[in-house]
Protein backbone atom coordinates (compact mmCIF):
# COMPACT_ATOMS: atom_id res chain seq x y z
CA UNK A 1 0.00 0.00 0.00
CA UNK A 2 1.26 3.45 -1.39
CA UNK A 3 -1.14 5.48 0.56
CA UNK A 4 -3.62 4.62 2.97
CA UNK A 5 -6.78 6.90 4.38
CA UNK A 6 -8.12 6.23 7.68
CA UNK A 7 -11.45 7.33 9.32
CA UNK A 8 -11.43 7.09 12.95
CA UNK A 9 -14.72 6.50 15.31
CA UNK A 10 -16.77 7.94 15.60
CA UNK A 11 -19.14 8.67 11.96
CA UNK A 12 -22.52 6.63 11.74
CA UNK A 13 -21.71 2.92 11.29
CA UNK A 14 -23.53 2.64 8.42
CA UNK A 15 -21.86 5.02 5.97
CA UNK A 16 -18.46 4.97 4.10
CA UNK A 17 -16.39 8.48 5.00
CA UNK A 18 -17.31 10.98 2.33
CA UNK A 19 -13.71 12.64 2.83
CA UNK A 20 -12.11 9.07 2.37
CA UNK A 21 -14.44 8.45 -0.82
CA UNK A 22 -13.50 11.44 -2.91
CA UNK A 23 -9.59 11.33 -1.53
CA UNK A 24 -8.99 8.16 -2.77
CA UNK A 25 -11.03 8.53 -6.02
CA UNK A 26 -9.20 12.34 -6.76
CA UNK A 27 -5.52 10.48 -5.67
CA UNK A 28 -6.41 7.61 -8.14
CA UNK A 29 -6.88 10.10 -11.03
CA UNK A 30 -3.86 12.07 -10.78
CA UNK A 31 -1.34 9.70 -9.83
CA UNK A 32 0.44 6.96 -12.03
CA UNK A 33 -1.21 4.23 -12.39
CA UNK A 34 0.15 1.33 -10.28
CA UNK A 35 -0.23 3.72 -6.92
CA UNK A 36 -2.09 1.67 -4.59
CA UNK A 37 -4.23 3.73 -2.19
CA UNK A 38 -6.35 1.59 0.41
CA UNK A 39 -8.99 3.33 2.23
CA UNK A 40 -9.88 1.90 6.02
CA UNK A 41 -12.56 2.22 8.07
CA UNK A 42 -11.91 0.96 11.64
CA UNK A 43 -14.82 2.35 12.87
CA UNK A 44 -16.66 -0.45 11.88
CA UNK A 45 -15.19 -3.03 13.68
CA UNK A 46 -15.42 -0.75 16.77
CA UNK A 47 -19.30 -0.40 16.20
CA UNK A 48 -19.22 -3.93 16.01
CA UNK A 49 -17.08 -4.68 19.11
CA UNK A 50 -19.51 -2.36 21.16
CA UNK A 51 -22.73 -3.49 19.70
CA UNK A 52 -24.00 -1.20 16.93
CA UNK A 53 -26.83 0.39 19.27
CA UNK A 54 -24.30 1.71 21.96
CA UNK A 55 -21.96 3.38 19.02
CA UNK A 56 -24.55 4.87 17.91
CA UNK A 57 -25.66 6.50 21.18
CA UNK A 58 -22.04 7.01 21.70
CA UNK A 59 -21.68 8.46 18.40
CA UNK A 60 -24.79 11.06 18.72
CA UNK A 61 -22.50 13.16 21.49
CA UNK A 62 -19.49 14.94 20.67
CA UNK A 63 -18.05 15.32 24.00
CA UNK A 64 -18.66 11.61 25.02
CA UNK A 65 -17.14 10.04 21.80
CA UNK A 66 -14.31 12.14 22.26
CA UNK A 67 -13.82 11.33 25.93
CA UNK A 68 -13.47 7.42 24.86
CA UNK A 69 -10.03 7.40 22.89
CA UNK A 70 -9.04 10.36 25.00
CA UNK A 71 -9.24 8.50 28.02
CA UNK A 72 -7.10 5.78 26.22
CA UNK A 73 -4.58 8.19 25.31
CA UNK A 74 -4.25 9.90 28.74
CA UNK A 75 -5.11 6.95 31.00
CA UNK A 76 -4.07 8.63 34.38
CA UNK A 77 -7.05 11.63 33.97
CA UNK A 78 -9.93 11.55 35.58
CA UNK A 79 -11.54 14.29 33.12
CA UNK A 80 -12.30 11.94 30.28
CA UNK A 81 -14.68 9.58 32.85
CA UNK A 82 -16.56 12.27 33.89
CA UNK A 83 -17.40 14.23 31.07
CA UNK A 84 -18.53 11.08 29.42
CA UNK A 85 -20.64 10.72 32.21
CA UNK A 86 -21.67 14.03 32.16
CA UNK A 87 -22.50 14.30 28.58
CA UNK A 88 -24.37 10.83 28.60
CA UNK A 89 -26.35 11.54 31.70
CA UNK A 90 -28.00 14.83 29.77
CA UNK A 91 -29.43 12.26 28.03
CA UNK A 92 -30.87 10.08 30.05
CA UNK A 93 -28.49 7.00 29.03
CA UNK A 94 -27.80 5.64 32.24
CA UNK A 95 -27.10 1.86 30.60
CA UNK A 96 -24.03 3.27 28.11
CA UNK A 97 -22.67 5.86 30.71
CA UNK A 98 -22.05 3.37 33.31
CA UNK A 99 -19.97 1.35 31.41
CA UNK A 100 -17.21 3.65 30.44
CA UNK A 101 -14.21 1.48 31.65
CA UNK A 102 -15.54 -1.25 29.16
CA UNK A 103 -16.16 0.68 26.13
CA UNK A 104 -12.41 2.23 26.50
CA UNK A 105 -11.34 -1.28 26.51
CA UNK A 106 -13.26 -2.74 24.20
CA UNK A 107 -13.10 0.25 21.25
CA UNK A 108 -9.19 0.33 21.95
CA UNK A 109 -8.50 -3.74 21.56
CA UNK A 110 -11.10 -3.42 17.91
CA UNK A 111 -9.20 -0.68 16.94
CA UNK A 112 -5.84 -1.86 17.38
CA UNK A 113 -7.25 -5.20 15.54
CA UNK A 114 -8.71 -3.66 12.89
CA UNK A 115 -5.16 -1.81 12.28
CA UNK A 116 -2.99 -4.91 12.94
CA UNK A 117 -4.13 -6.99 9.58
CA UNK A 118 -2.27 -4.56 7.64
CA UNK A 119 1.57 -4.07 6.97
CA UNK A 120 2.56 -0.64 6.80
CA UNK A 121 6.70 -1.34 6.46
CA UNK A 122 5.99 0.22 2.94
CA UNK A 123 3.19 2.89 3.06
CA UNK A 124 4.41 6.05 2.38
CA UNK A 125 1.51 8.29 3.67
CA UNK A 126 -1.32 7.75 5.97
CA UNK A 127 -3.85 10.41 6.18
CA UNK A 128 -5.94 10.34 8.59
CA UNK A 129 -9.84 12.40 8.40
CA UNK A 130 -10.66 14.42 11.31
CA UNK A 131 -14.40 15.66 11.71
CA UNK A 132 -17.18 16.06 14.14
CA UNK A 133 -15.83 13.69 16.92
CA UNK A 134 -13.08 12.00 15.46
CA UNK A 135 -9.91 14.29 17.02
CA UNK A 136 -9.01 12.08 19.95
CA UNK A 137 -9.15 8.61 17.94
CA UNK A 138 -7.34 10.30 15.09
CA UNK A 139 -4.62 11.03 17.20
CA UNK A 140 -4.59 7.62 19.05
CA UNK A 141 -4.56 5.67 15.32
CA UNK A 142 -1.68 8.31 14.70
CA UNK A 143 0.25 7.19 17.72
CA UNK A 144 -0.05 3.45 17.19
CA UNK A 145 0.77 3.67 14.07
CA UNK A 146 3.94 5.87 14.83
CA UNK A 147 4.90 3.24 17.77
CA UNK A 148 5.34 0.27 15.13
CA UNK A 149 6.58 2.34 11.85
CA UNK A 150 8.73 4.95 13.54
CA UNK A 151 9.73 6.84 9.94
CA UNK A 152 5.46 6.32 8.82
CA UNK A 153 4.95 10.29 7.46
CA UNK A 154 1.17 11.11 8.66
CA UNK A 155 -0.90 13.67 8.00
CA UNK A 156 -4.16 14.43 9.60
CA UNK A 157 -6.62 17.13 7.84
CA UNK A 158 -10.47 17.83 8.19
CA UNK A 159 -12.50 20.51 9.47
CA UNK A 160 -11.68 19.72 13.24
CA UNK A 161 -8.36 20.79 12.22
CA UNK A 162 -8.21 23.66 10.34
CA UNK A 163 -6.45 26.94 10.58
CA UNK A 164 -4.66 27.49 14.15
CA UNK A 165 -5.99 24.11 15.40
CA UNK A 166 -3.82 22.11 13.59
CA UNK A 167 -0.55 24.53 13.95
CA UNK A 168 -1.86 23.27 17.83
CA UNK A 169 -2.11 20.24 16.72
CA UNK A 170 1.45 19.51 15.42
CA UNK A 171 3.03 21.12 18.46
CA UNK A 172 1.34 18.82 20.92
CA UNK A 173 1.29 15.56 19.36
CA UNK A 174 4.66 14.61 17.93
CA UNK A 175 3.57 11.54 16.58
CA UNK A 176 1.93 13.41 13.36
CA UNK A 177 4.13 15.03 10.89
CA UNK A 178 1.58 17.51 8.52
CA UNK A 179 -1.63 18.90 8.74
CA UNK A 180 -3.50 19.85 6.09
CA UNK A 181 -5.64 23.21 6.80
CA UNK A 182 -9.12 23.34 5.10
CA UNK A 183 -9.91 21.34 1.71
CA UNK A 184 -7.87 18.52 1.45
CA UNK A 185 -8.05 17.24 -2.86
CA UNK A 186 -5.35 19.27 -3.75
CA UNK A 187 -3.06 19.82 -0.93
CA UNK A 188 -2.84 15.59 -0.49
CA UNK A 189 -1.92 15.10 -3.55
CA UNK A 190 0.95 17.43 -3.88
CA UNK A 191 1.91 15.77 -0.50
CA UNK A 192 1.64 12.66 -2.00
CA UNK A 193 3.67 12.94 -5.35
CA UNK A 194 6.85 14.46 -2.61
CA UNK A 195 6.65 11.31 -0.46
CA UNK A 196 6.07 9.12 -3.56
CA UNK A 197 9.29 10.65 -5.29
CA UNK A 198 7.39 12.09 -7.81
CA UNK A 199 8.45 15.90 -6.88
CA UNK A 200 11.53 17.53 -5.26
CA UNK A 201 9.27 20.15 -3.26
CA UNK A 202 5.82 20.03 -1.46
CA UNK A 203 4.26 22.36 -3.84
CA UNK A 204 1.02 23.19 -1.59
CA UNK A 205 0.59 26.04 0.67
CA UNK A 206 -1.79 24.59 2.40
CA UNK A 207 0.35 21.81 3.63
CA UNK A 208 1.43 22.99 7.72
CA UNK A 209 4.81 21.03 8.64
CA UNK A 210 5.88 20.03 11.99
CA UNK A 211 7.47 23.36 13.38
CA UNK A 212 5.74 25.25 11.26
CA UNK A 213 4.09 27.93 13.54
CA UNK A 214 1.80 30.02 10.55
CA UNK A 215 -0.32 29.38 7.99
CA UNK A 216 0.01 29.38 4.18
CA UNK A 217 -3.06 29.13 3.11
CA UNK A 218 -5.81 27.23 1.58
CA UNK A 219 -6.34 25.62 -1.90
CA UNK A 220 -9.34 24.26 -3.08
CA UNK A 221 -10.88 22.56 -6.57
CA UNK A 222 -12.24 25.45 -8.10
CA UNK A 223 -14.76 23.61 -10.71
CA UNK A 224 -16.24 20.76 -8.68
CA UNK A 225 -17.71 19.11 -11.66
CA UNK A 226 -13.92 17.66 -11.90
CA UNK A 227 -14.24 15.51 -9.27
CA UNK A 228 -14.69 12.20 -9.66
CA UNK A 229 -17.67 10.44 -7.86
CA UNK A 230 -16.38 9.14 -4.64
CA UNK A 231 -14.96 5.41 -4.06
CA UNK A 232 -16.54 3.18 -1.80
CA UNK A 233 -15.12 -0.10 -2.67
CA UNK A 234 -13.16 -0.48 0.59
CA UNK A 235 -15.88 0.73 2.79
CA UNK A 236 -18.31 -2.68 1.03
CA UNK A 237 -15.28 -4.85 1.31
CA UNK A 238 -14.57 -3.95 4.99
CA UNK A 239 -18.24 -4.20 5.94
CA UNK A 240 -18.75 -7.77 4.63
CA UNK A 241 -16.57 -9.04 6.92
CA UNK A 242 -18.44 -7.49 10.15
CA UNK A 243 -20.32 -9.96 11.84
CA UNK A 244 -23.87 -9.30 12.01
CA UNK A 245 -23.70 -6.53 9.27
CA UNK A 246 -26.13 -8.35 7.02
CA UNK A 247 -28.80 -6.44 8.63
CA UNK A 248 -27.31 -3.08 8.43
CA UNK A 249 -29.08 -0.89 5.80
CA UNK A 250 -25.86 1.52 4.19
CA UNK A 251 -27.02 5.25 3.30
CA UNK A 252 -24.38 6.85 1.04
CA UNK A 253 -22.82 9.96 1.09
CA UNK A 254 -22.80 12.38 -1.53
CA UNK A 255 -22.31 16.16 -2.19
CA UNK A 256 -23.62 19.16 -4.44
CA UNK A 257 -21.68 21.97 -2.85
CA UNK A 258 -19.07 23.50 -0.33
CA UNK A 259 -19.27 26.15 1.81
CA UNK A 260 -22.90 27.98 2.16
CA UNK A 261 -23.91 30.13 -0.09
CA UNK A 262 -25.44 32.59 2.39
CA UNK A 263 -22.81 32.52 4.52
CA UNK A 264 -23.38 35.16 7.17
CA UNK A 265 -25.81 33.34 10.32
CA UNK A 266 -23.75 34.98 13.43
CA UNK A 267 -23.67 31.65 14.89
CA UNK A 268 -22.03 29.59 12.69
CA UNK A 269 -18.41 28.32 12.51
CA UNK A 270 -19.06 25.38 10.42
CA UNK A 271 -17.32 26.42 7.07
CA UNK A 272 -14.05 27.59 8.46
CA UNK A 273 -12.35 24.89 6.02
CA UNK A 274 -13.89 26.52 2.85
CA UNK A 275 -13.23 29.70 1.26
CA UNK A 276 -16.51 31.18 -0.44
CA UNK A 277 -19.24 28.34 -1.78
CA UNK A 278 -18.94 25.82 -4.44
CA UNK A 279 -21.46 24.15 -6.46
CA UNK A 280 -21.79 21.01 -9.10
CA UNK A 281 -24.01 21.38 -11.66
CA UNK A 282 -27.44 19.66 -11.07
CA UNK A 283 -27.00 17.02 -13.84
CA UNK A 284 -23.30 16.08 -12.74
CA UNK A 285 -24.97 15.82 -9.27
CA UNK A 286 -27.67 13.32 -10.39
CA UNK A 287 -25.28 11.62 -12.68
CA UNK A 288 -22.97 10.86 -9.64
CA UNK A 289 -25.62 9.72 -7.84
CA UNK A 290 -26.54 7.32 -11.02
CA UNK A 291 -23.25 6.19 -11.02
CA UNK A 292 -23.18 5.18 -6.91
CA UNK A 293 -26.76 3.74 -7.08
CA UNK A 294 -25.86 1.16 -10.07
CA UNK A 295 -22.32 0.34 -8.47
CA UNK A 296 -23.22 -0.34 -4.93
CA UNK A 297 -26.76 -1.04 -5.61
CA UNK A 298 -27.87 2.13 -3.72
CA UNK A 299 -30.98 3.87 -2.79
CA UNK A 300 -30.23 5.55 0.09
CA UNK A 301 -28.15 8.49 -0.15
CA UNK A 302 -27.35 11.77 2.26
CA UNK A 303 -26.25 14.94 1.32
CA UNK A 304 -23.10 16.46 3.33
CA UNK A 305 -23.87 19.59 2.40
CA UNK A 306 -24.23 22.34 5.12
CA UNK A 307 -26.73 23.28 2.54
CA UNK A 308 -28.20 22.39 -0.93
CA UNK A 309 -27.78 25.49 -3.55
CA UNK A 310 -30.39 27.52 -3.92
CA UNK A 311 -31.73 27.31 -7.62
CA UNK A 312 -30.22 24.35 -8.31
CA UNK A 313 -31.82 21.84 -5.29
CA UNK A 314 -35.02 21.24 -7.14
CA UNK A 315 -33.35 20.50 -10.71
CA UNK A 316 -31.59 18.09 -8.79
CA UNK A 317 -34.27 16.04 -7.34
CA UNK A 318 -36.35 16.79 -10.78
CA UNK A 319 -33.29 15.05 -12.71
CA UNK A 320 -33.34 11.77 -9.72
CA UNK A 321 -37.11 11.46 -10.35
CA UNK A 322 -36.44 11.04 -14.29
CA UNK A 323 -33.53 8.02 -13.34
CA UNK A 324 -37.20 5.75 -12.09
CA UNK A 325 -35.78 4.55 -8.56
CA UNK A 326 -37.21 4.80 -5.31
CA UNK A 327 -34.57 6.71 -3.87
CA UNK A 328 -34.66 7.40 0.12
CA UNK A 329 -32.83 10.77 0.47
CA UNK A 330 -31.92 13.21 3.26
CA UNK A 331 -30.67 16.73 2.91
CA UNK A 332 -29.99 20.20 4.50
CA UNK A 333 -31.64 23.53 2.64
CA UNK A 334 -32.36 26.96 3.88
CA UNK A 335 -36.01 27.79 4.53
CA UNK A 336 -36.15 30.10 1.60
CA UNK A 337 -37.91 27.04 -1.11
CA UNK A 338 -41.20 27.44 -2.25
CA UNK A 339 -43.96 24.30 -1.88
CA UNK A 340 -43.46 23.64 -5.23
CA UNK A 341 -39.97 23.35 -5.19
CA UNK A 342 -40.20 20.93 -2.25
CA UNK A 343 -42.87 19.21 -4.22
CA UNK A 344 -40.58 18.71 -6.98
CA UNK A 345 -37.76 17.25 -4.39
CA UNK A 346 -39.89 14.94 -2.65
CA UNK A 347 -40.71 13.30 -5.97
CA UNK A 348 -36.65 12.68 -6.51
CA UNK A 349 -36.58 10.94 -3.00
CA UNK A 350 -36.41 13.66 -0.57
CA UNK A 351 -37.89 12.32 2.50
CA UNK A 352 -35.96 13.60 5.45
CA UNK A 353 -34.70 17.48 5.19
CA UNK A 354 -32.48 19.16 8.20
CA UNK A 355 -33.77 23.03 8.02
CA UNK A 356 -32.33 25.68 9.81
CA UNK A 357 -35.38 27.28 11.67
CA UNK A 358 -33.10 28.48 14.64
CA UNK A 359 -35.85 31.06 16.16
CA UNK A 360 -39.63 31.72 15.91
CA UNK A 361 -39.00 35.35 16.50
CA UNK A 362 -38.14 37.23 13.68
CA UNK A 363 -36.58 40.13 16.03
CA UNK A 364 -34.14 37.01 17.00
CA UNK A 365 -33.96 35.96 13.32
CA UNK A 366 -32.59 39.47 12.90
CA UNK A 367 -29.68 39.34 14.60
CA UNK A 368 -28.84 35.06 14.41
CA UNK A 369 -28.59 36.80 10.30
CA UNK A 370 -30.85 34.13 9.05
CA UNK A 371 -31.97 36.08 6.31
CA UNK A 372 -35.72 35.00 6.85
CA UNK A 373 -38.68 35.77 9.28
CA UNK A 374 -40.96 33.75 11.59
CA UNK A 375 -43.98 33.48 8.71
CA UNK A 376 -41.05 32.36 6.07
CA UNK A 377 -40.25 29.44 8.96
CA UNK A 378 -43.93 28.07 9.68
CA UNK A 379 -44.74 27.83 5.68
CA UNK A 380 -41.24 25.38 5.59
CA UNK A 381 -43.03 23.70 8.73
CA UNK A 382 -46.31 23.57 6.57
CA UNK A 383 -45.09 22.59 3.16
CA UNK A 384 -42.46 19.31 4.52
CA UNK A 385 -45.67 18.34 6.66
CA UNK A 386 -48.34 18.62 3.46
CA UNK A 387 -45.71 16.70 1.73
CA UNK A 388 -44.72 14.19 4.34
CA UNK A 389 -41.16 15.19 3.98
CA UNK A 390 -39.21 14.16 7.91
CA UNK A 391 -38.31 17.46 9.06
CA UNK A 392 -35.51 17.62 11.23
CA UNK A 393 -34.83 21.23 12.72
CA UNK A 394 -33.70 23.01 16.33
CA UNK A 395 -35.13 25.86 17.85
CA UNK A 396 -31.70 27.99 19.53
CA UNK A 397 -31.98 28.61 22.81
CA UNK A 398 -30.33 30.74 25.36
CA UNK A 399 -28.80 33.33 22.73
CA UNK A 400 -26.54 35.55 24.28
CA UNK A 401 -28.50 38.86 24.76
CA UNK A 402 -32.07 37.60 24.13
CA UNK A 403 -34.48 39.67 25.18
CA UNK A 404 -37.76 39.22 27.30
CA UNK A 405 -39.76 40.28 23.87
CA UNK A 406 -37.92 37.63 22.02
CA UNK A 407 -38.46 34.77 24.28
CA UNK A 408 -42.48 35.97 24.87
CA UNK A 409 -42.41 36.04 20.88
CA UNK A 410 -40.81 32.52 20.14
CA UNK A 411 -43.66 31.44 23.27
CA UNK A 412 -46.79 32.95 21.28
CA UNK A 413 -45.32 31.59 17.73
CA UNK A 414 -45.13 28.50 19.31
CA UNK A 415 -48.42 27.83 19.43
CA UNK A 416 -48.98 28.67 15.78
CA UNK A 417 -45.99 25.70 15.27
CA UNK A 418 -47.71 23.32 16.94
CA UNK A 419 -49.29 21.35 14.18
CA UNK A 420 -45.95 20.50 12.73
CA UNK A 421 -42.88 18.53 13.06
CA UNK A 422 -41.77 19.42 16.56
CA UNK A 423 -38.98 21.44 16.94
CA UNK A 424 -35.89 20.79 18.83
CA UNK A 425 -34.30 23.02 21.50
CA UNK A 426 -30.61 23.44 21.52
CA UNK A 427 -28.51 25.80 23.98
CA UNK A 428 -26.56 28.63 21.90
CA UNK A 429 -22.62 27.55 21.94
CA UNK A 430 -19.94 29.83 21.11
CA UNK A 431 -17.67 28.71 18.31
CA UNK A 432 -13.99 29.81 17.75
CA UNK A 433 -14.06 32.41 14.70
CA UNK A 434 -17.91 32.88 14.55
CA UNK A 435 -19.61 36.66 14.09
CA UNK A 436 -20.35 36.19 17.15
CA UNK A 437 -17.15 35.12 18.63
CA UNK A 438 -15.47 37.62 16.24
CA UNK A 439 -17.58 41.02 17.68
CA UNK A 440 -18.28 39.14 20.67
CA UNK A 441 -19.01 42.06 22.84
CA UNK A 442 -21.60 43.53 20.71
CA UNK A 443 -23.61 40.48 22.10
CA UNK A 444 -22.77 41.43 25.69
CA UNK A 445 -20.28 39.00 26.10
CA UNK A 446 -17.39 40.15 28.42
CA UNK A 447 -15.14 37.44 27.36
CA UNK A 448 -13.97 34.29 26.14
CA UNK A 449 -12.40 31.25 26.92
CA UNK A 450 -11.61 27.81 25.51
CA UNK A 451 -14.49 25.38 26.87
CA UNK A 452 -14.26 23.81 30.31
CA UNK A 453 -14.59 20.28 28.89
CA UNK A 454 -11.18 21.03 26.86
CA UNK A 455 -9.59 20.08 30.28
CA UNK A 456 -11.46 17.36 30.96
CA UNK A 457 -10.37 15.71 27.57
CA UNK A 458 -6.40 17.02 27.55
CA UNK A 459 -3.90 17.51 30.20
CA UNK A 460 -3.33 20.96 31.13
CA UNK A 461 -0.16 22.10 29.05
CA UNK A 462 -1.97 19.78 25.72
CA UNK A 463 -5.29 21.66 26.53
CA UNK A 464 -3.45 25.34 26.58
CA UNK A 465 -1.78 24.86 23.60
CA UNK A 466 -4.54 23.97 21.33
CA UNK A 467 -6.87 26.41 20.03
CA UNK A 468 -10.68 25.35 20.58
CA UNK A 469 -13.44 25.41 18.47
CA UNK A 470 -15.76 25.72 21.14
CA UNK A 471 -15.15 28.14 23.58
CA UNK A 472 -16.78 28.92 27.09
CA UNK A 473 -17.96 32.40 27.76
CA UNK A 474 -19.24 34.97 30.15
CA UNK A 475 -22.03 37.45 30.18
CA UNK A 476 -26.00 36.81 30.75
CA UNK A 477 -25.93 32.70 30.49
CA UNK A 478 -27.55 32.56 34.21
CA UNK A 479 -30.57 35.46 32.97
CA UNK A 480 -30.76 33.64 29.83
CA UNK A 481 -30.94 30.26 31.01
CA UNK A 482 -33.98 31.41 33.10
CA UNK A 483 -35.79 33.26 30.20
CA UNK A 484 -35.64 30.28 28.12
CA UNK A 485 -36.70 27.52 30.36
CA UNK A 486 -40.53 27.97 29.51
CA UNK A 487 -39.87 27.68 25.95
CA UNK A 488 -38.10 24.43 26.80
CA UNK A 489 -40.93 23.58 28.70
CA UNK A 490 -43.32 23.93 25.89
CA UNK A 491 -41.44 22.10 23.71
CA UNK A 492 -41.39 18.83 25.53
CA UNK A 493 -44.83 19.67 26.26
CA UNK A 494 -45.73 19.61 22.78
CA UNK A 495 -43.27 16.72 21.90
CA UNK A 496 -44.60 14.20 24.74
CA UNK A 497 -48.55 15.43 23.81
CA UNK A 498 -47.83 14.55 19.89
CA UNK A 499 -46.90 11.14 21.39
CA UNK A 500 -49.85 10.47 23.75
CA UNK A 501 -52.39 11.76 20.93
CA UNK A 502 -50.57 9.20 18.02
CA UNK A 503 -50.01 12.53 15.67
CA UNK A 504 -47.51 11.72 13.49
CA UNK A 505 -48.53 14.15 10.29
CA UNK A 506 -49.96 17.69 11.05
CA UNK A 507 -52.31 18.13 13.53
CA UNK A 508 -54.19 20.91 11.44
CA UNK A 509 -55.64 19.62 8.00
CA UNK A 510 -58.56 20.25 5.48
CA UNK A 511 -60.17 18.77 2.41
CA UNK A 512 -61.68 20.82 -0.05
CA UNK A 513 -65.22 20.49 -1.39
CA UNK A 514 -64.99 22.76 -4.12
CA UNK A 515 -67.07 25.34 -2.87
CA UNK A 516 -66.17 24.85 0.93
CA UNK A 517 -63.64 23.65 2.76
CA UNK A 518 -64.23 21.10 5.98
CA UNK A 519 -60.54 22.09 8.76
CA UNK A 520 -59.98 19.66 11.61
CA UNK A 521 -57.98 20.61 14.11
CA UNK A 522 -56.19 18.84 17.23
CA UNK A 523 -55.08 21.13 20.32
CA UNK A 524 -52.76 20.10 22.40
CA UNK A 525 -55.43 19.49 25.03
CA UNK A 526 -56.42 16.79 22.68
CA UNK A 527 -59.82 19.07 21.75
CA UNK A 528 -60.38 17.91 18.22
CA UNK A 529 -62.42 21.17 16.11
CA UNK A 530 -63.97 20.92 13.42
CA UNK A 531 -64.17 24.53 11.28
CA UNK A 532 -66.05 24.72 7.49
CA UNK A 533 -65.47 27.71 5.51
CA UNK A 534 -67.67 28.49 2.42
CA UNK A 535 -67.79 30.35 -1.10
CA UNK A 536 -65.00 33.52 -0.35
CA UNK A 537 -63.97 32.25 2.85
CA UNK A 538 -62.66 29.05 1.69
CA UNK A 539 -60.99 31.34 -1.30
CA UNK A 540 -59.31 33.93 1.07
CA UNK A 541 -58.06 30.94 3.05
CA UNK A 542 -56.65 29.07 -0.31
CA UNK A 543 -55.15 32.10 -1.16
CA UNK A 544 -52.28 32.32 1.55
CA UNK A 545 -51.32 29.03 1.39
CA UNK A 546 -48.09 30.63 0.60
CA UNK A 547 -47.13 33.87 2.41
CA UNK A 548 -49.06 36.98 0.91
CA UNK A 549 -49.84 40.57 1.60
CA UNK A 550 -52.62 41.82 2.97
CA UNK A 551 -53.16 43.79 0.04
CA UNK A 552 -53.10 40.54 -2.23
CA UNK A 553 -55.79 39.29 -0.05
CA UNK A 554 -58.12 42.13 -0.19
CA UNK A 555 -57.61 42.48 -4.18
CA UNK A 556 -59.44 38.93 -4.30
CA UNK A 557 -62.52 40.62 -2.63
CA UNK A 558 -62.39 44.23 -3.89
CA UNK A 559 -66.25 44.66 -3.38
CA UNK A 560 -66.01 44.33 0.45
CA UNK A 561 -64.65 46.49 3.31
CA UNK A 562 -61.37 45.82 4.45
CA UNK A 563 -62.70 46.28 7.86
CA UNK A 564 -64.47 43.35 7.26
CA UNK A 565 -61.25 41.13 5.43
CA UNK A 566 -59.50 42.15 8.53
CA UNK A 567 -62.32 40.95 10.96
CA UNK A 568 -62.09 37.39 9.38
CA UNK A 569 -58.38 37.45 8.56
CA UNK A 570 -58.68 38.08 12.92
CA UNK A 571 -60.90 35.44 13.66
CA UNK A 572 -58.48 33.12 11.88
CA UNK A 573 -55.52 34.25 13.35
CA UNK A 574 -57.13 34.00 17.18
CA UNK A 575 -58.06 30.45 16.06
CA UNK A 576 -54.71 29.33 15.32
CA UNK A 577 -55.74 28.70 11.52
CA UNK A 578 -53.72 31.38 9.99
CA UNK A 579 -50.36 33.31 11.48
CA UNK A 580 -50.26 37.02 10.68
CA UNK A 581 -47.07 38.73 10.64
CA UNK A 582 -46.91 42.53 10.12
CA UNK A 583 -48.38 42.85 6.57
CA UNK A 584 -47.96 39.17 5.64
CA UNK A 585 -50.81 36.43 6.57
CA UNK A 586 -50.06 32.49 5.98
CA UNK A 587 -52.72 30.08 6.29
CA UNK A 588 -51.41 26.80 8.39
CA UNK A 589 -53.86 23.91 7.44
CA UNK A 590 -51.97 21.19 5.08
CA UNK A 591 -54.05 19.76 2.57
CA UNK A 592 -54.93 16.28 4.21
CA UNK A 593 -52.97 13.02 2.28
CA UNK A 594 -55.18 10.48 0.78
Amino acid sequence: MDIVLIAPPWPLFNRPSIQLGVLKAYLKKNLPKGTTIQNLHPYLQVAAALDFSDYNVISQSGWASEAVFSNILFPDTNGPARLFETSLSKRGLKKVQSDFGRICLLSRDALERALSIYDFSHTRLVGISVCLNQLSAGLFVAKLLKQHYPGLPIVMGGASVSGAVGVGILKSFPWVDYVIDGEGEIPLLSLSRYLLGLASVIDSKAIIKRGQHGLGGKEQIRDMNELPAPDFDDYFRELSKIKGSGGISVVLPVEASRGCWWGQCSFCNLNLQWQGYRAKTPERVAKEIDFLSRRYLAIDFAFMDNCLPRRGASKIFEALAAQGRDYSIFAEIRAVHSKGELAIMKRGGLDSLQVGIEALSTRLLKRLKKGASTIQNLYLMRCCAELGIDLQANLIICFPGSSEREVEETLENLDYAWPFFPLKPVSFWLGNASPVHNSYKDYGIRYVRAAKKYSDLFPPKIAESLTPLILDYAGDRKRQSVLWKSVEKKLSFFKERRKELGIKGSSLTYRDGGHFMVIRQILPDGQALTHRLTGLSRDLYLAAGEPVSLKEIFAKAPHLPKEKLEQFIGQMVEKKLMFKENSMVLSLACRQRS
